[in-house]
């Protein structure tokens, strides 16, 4: 398990608090469990954007250029 120290702004730090605290209760460990999840959701959300742009790519296709050459020209000794 790792450790990460973060700078929020007050009010994020206080909604955070308040919002962990529902879901969770006050317990031992509360805020590292919703930042966990918070940070996962996240993740999820970012690798999946990146999936989307990484297709859209493929799909729109790359301009390889104008220059035409066959395999025996390429392979030549």
């Amino acid at each position: 398990m790792g450790t990460i120290t973060l700078n929020l702004q007050d009010e994020v730090e206080n909604q955070f608090r308040t919002v962990a605290s529902l879901e969770y209760g006050k317990k031992k460990g509360y805020l590292g469990k919703a930042m966990n999840q918070a940070l996962e959701c996240w993740m999820k959300k970012r690798t999946k954007r990146m999936d989307s742009e990484a297709l859209a790519l493929l799909e729109k296709g790359f301009e390889m250029g104008s220059v035409k050459f066959d395999r025996d020209e390429v392979h030549e000794r």
